[in-house]
């Protein structure tokens, strides 16, 4: 079985978790502190019993201290540990900012046609244009909500599509790398009372993370797709990401709820709709099509440069 460094072939001076470990490991690594803070935030009456954030300080303190919680810890792990550079998580490359910024302009205009696809489906009904405009008190919020998803997506991606595939690449192959990390981040946010279609949904939603990264080979586009992704949907449509409702007056365009769940994503949002996951199934074969060609380019070169070849 043919193992790969997806992102940089950079040694570790430490020890690497065996493959079929790291998904186990990855759980922890996420859980532990998860649990620790969700402690911290339910005594200061930040968080409900179900982890649910209690009104809008408590959305930002789930926002940034779970996730800082979690991005210190596998940081700890990986240069304590593993003694691998961060160039090996996909934290590497030239024009970082731009290949985020790319990837946050992508996020927003992606969950746009979403929410545009269930509106002209009949699912929403538009009813105010850029209400947060006409208060600088809600501006300031969805400026802090930047601040806030942008800590969270990219922690997330830091974890999956950073460190988890690419330690389950080095050991096994790609393939079983995507499908372990796919697996395992639908795992965390799996909920018994979520619809088939929402986890179907977030299955997809990690295969197409996974495919951008591989196709970058960093992890700088995905996590500006997914802070613009997050951001957007919480403060742009009065709609519910990932089931959390931010409560704030629409930065683009105030949807109404008309359709059904199986259109609409109910209290889960547009993620929950079939016309996300339709999305997401073109967006992988998209990007499995450009990995595949790019593979095609570069053989081709490597065949045309080298000796005695015609």
């Amino acid at each position: 079985m043919k193992s790969t460094a997806i992102y940089s072939p950079e040694p570790a001076k430490g020890w690497l978790p065996w493959g079929a470990f790291a998904p186990f490991l990855c759980i922890l690594l996420v859980a532990v502190p998860s649990i620790l803070v969700s402690l911290v935030l339910e005594h200061f009456h930040l968080e409900d019993a179900k982890g649910d954030p209690l009104g809008l300080s408590g959305l930002f303190a789930i926002l940034i201290f779970h996730f800082v919680a979690m991005g210190l810890v596998l940081f700890a792990w990986v240069l304590l540990v593993e003694r691998r550079p961060l160039a090996t998580l996909g934290l590497a490359g030239q024009g970082k900012t731009v290949k985020f910024l790319k990837g946050f302009s992508i996020g927003m205009a992606t969950i746009s046609a979403v929410v545009f696809a269930i509106w002209a489906a009949g699912g929403l009904e538009a009813e105010k244009f850029a209400p947060a405009l006409r208060s600088p008190g809600a501006l300031l919020t969805i400026g802090l909500l930047l601040i806030c998803f942008a800590v969270q997506s990219s922690v997330e991606e830091i974890i999956f599509r950073g460190w988890l595939l690419s330690a389950v690449a080095a050991k096994f192959n790609v393939p079983i790398a995507v499908v372990l990390n796919s697996l395992v981040f639908t795992f965390l946010h799996y909920s018994p009372h979520l619809p088939f279609r929402v986890i179907v949904s977030t299955l997809l939603f990690a295969a197409f993370t996974c495919f951008w990264a591989l196709k970058s080979r960093n992890i700088w586009g995905v996590m500006g797709w997914h802070t613009g992704w997050n951001w957007l949907l919480a403060t742009g449509f009065e709609l519910p990401v990932t089931g959390i409702d931010a409560k704030q007056p629409a930065l683009l365009v105030r949807m109404i709820v008309r359709g059904p769940d199986y259109l609409t994503g109910g209290t889960q949002g547009p993620e929950g709709s079939y016309l996300c996951s339709v999305f997401f199934l073109g967006a992988c074969a998209f990007l499995l099509w450009r990995i595949r060609r790019d593979r095609e380019i570069a053989a081709n070169d490597i065949e045309i440069a080298a000796p005695g070849t015609h």
